[in-house]
Order: structure tokens, then C-alpha cells, then sequence
């Protein structure tokens, strides 16, 4: 596929996620050869070709498993009976899923909040600070590459709106009023997120998963939300606490990012 960087400009550009499927290695007789690449979006549309057959049907089948988990696998393949070949070859490569970058929504842009947008500025994550005080990013200086947005207090639905729910979304709550973090978290866990952080501790995470139980029905309760946050690495300042929040961050993104598959 001799255009695939030019392809891959076109689903940029659209913010479409797209898996590029590259051979890396061919040992003995097989239908591709090293660098050869393929595209595959998440509807199995496929650009280019790594061979044909089995193999390439099972390339489409990580390809999109690769997609959902957002992280890359390996593969490596023998050409045998199972592929209804015989020539014996082996064949492996890379999925790589491309447009898929975390994006971070944190509400609550005091000094906390205000810390984890800037030292998240040049990290994979796109950041979006958001905050329901009238005019309160009038005499804030952030750097352009964070999101502002300014939200109406008792309006349920702009919170709601505020976030592109999904596999690639991470939640902060980190706002001056803890019935609004309540109002967040009990919103946010009825929905996809790869990562749910709520400030606290753990009193108050006790005492939120007992209102969701009991006053919200909602079962689960606080399990799936991560109080308090960040890593434990020490220090109570607001820059301190913020980079320990980033560095869990960090690592919940670079958690097993390659898949070994056999």
C-alpha cells in the first residue's frame, strides 16, 4: 500500500480510529512481504492488503480487538493446515490503533485541577478543565492546548454533555462543592470511562457509595470509581498532589500497551 501515510492523513483529519497492520517479519515461503501494510477501520472497511486469506481475516479480527482495547498487539503466524496452506511460512506484524488518544475531562479548575491541566501539556492526553463558578477562567493564563469549558451549575445536562463518553475517556472530580461531585460521579459511573477519579478520602468515598446505593439505586456503587486519587508517592501540596494524579494517569494509559499474541 503505497499511500497509507497519505490515508492515514485522511482519517486524521476526520478524528476517525483506524488500526495500521504492518508485516515485520517473513520466514520461508509466505503471500507478503516485510513493510507490507493494511488499514482496517472499526466497521472492517480494510485499505490495502497483507496477503489475502486466513491470515489476513485473522489480522482483521486484532486489528479490531486492537481497536476496542486501544493498545497494540504483536502477532506471529505459521502458515500451516489451520490457514489451509501449506507452504509452511511464518509471517509476523504489528497492529498499531491510531487516532485514539486519551482525553482527559476534569472538573474543577482550582488549584488542583488547574496543576493536572498544566503538567499535562505535551502528554498524549488532550485535557478539557471544566468549571461551573461564573467567570472563573477570566484570570486564569493556561496553556492553548487545554480546553476550556464554563458550564451552568444546575443545568445536569451540561455536565452530561461535557464529556465524550468512551473507552478513551478519563473523568476527574475535583470541584469546590461536594453535592456537585456527587451530581458528577453518580452521572459519570452510568456511563463508558477508562478511568474515574473522584478527590477524597476515603470517608468520603464510604459516604458517596452509600448514596449511591440506597438513594440512587445504583448497585455498584463507588466500586468502579478510583478515591482517593493519585499515586502515593507523598507531599500535600496542590502541585504535588497534581503530579502524583498525573503519574496514575500516565500509567493507566501506558499500562500494557503492547499484547502479545500467539
Amino acid at each position: 500500500m503505497q499511500n497509507w501515510i497519505d490515508l492515514l492523513s485522511v482519517f486524521k483529519d476526520r478524528q476517525e480510529p483506524v488500526a495500521l497492520v504492518t508485516v515485520t517479519k517473513c520466514l520461508g515461503s509466505t503471500p507478503c512481504v516485510v513493510g507490507s501494510r493494511m488499514l482496517v477501520t472499526i466497521n472492517k472497511q480494510i485499505y490495502g492488503t497483507i496477503g489475502g486469506g486466513k491470515l489476513e481475516f485473522k489480522a482483521i479480527d486484532e486489528a479490531i480487538i486492537a481497536l476496542s482495547k486501544n493498545k497494540i498487539i504483536e502477532s506471529t503466524y505459521t502458515l500451516g493446515p489451520e490457514f489451509e496452506q501449506c507452504c509452511g511460512g511464518k509471517v509476523e506484524f504489528i497492529i498499531e490503533p491510531m487516532n485514539q488518544s486519551p482525553e482527559l475531562f476534569l472538573f474543577g479548575a482550582g488549584h488542583i485541577g488547574v496543576e493536572i491541566a498544566k503538567l499535562l501539556v505535551d502528554t498524549p492526553f488532550k485535557v478539557n478543565l471544566i468549571d461551573s463558578r461564573d467567570n472563573w477562567f477570566d484570570n486564569l493564563e493556561l496553556n492553548k492546548s487545554i480546553t476550556i469549558h464554563q458550564i451552568k451549575e444546575n443545568d445536569f445536562k451540561t455536565f452530561r454533555d461535557a464529556v465524550k463518553w468512551g473507552i478513551n475517556s478519563y473523568v476527574l472530580v475535583l470541584t469546590h462543592n461536594h453535592a456537585i461531585d456527587f451530581d458528577i460521579i453518580a452521572l459519570a459511573i452510568q456511563n463508558e470511562t477508562k478511568f474515574l477519579g473522584l478527590i477524597g478520602s476515603k470517608t468520603k468515598k464510604v459516604r458517596f457509595n452509600n448514596m449511591l446505593i440506597n438513594e440512587m439505586n445504583i448497585p455498584e456503587g463507588m466500586t468502579n470509581v478510583v478515591c482517593p486519587i493519585g499515586l502515593n508517592i507523598g507531599g500535600n501540596t496542590p502541585k504535588e498532589i497534581a503530579i502524583s494524579v498525573v503519574a496514575q494517569l500516565l500509567q493507566v494509559h501506558y499500562h500494557s500497551g503492547v499484547i502479545n499474541e500467539k
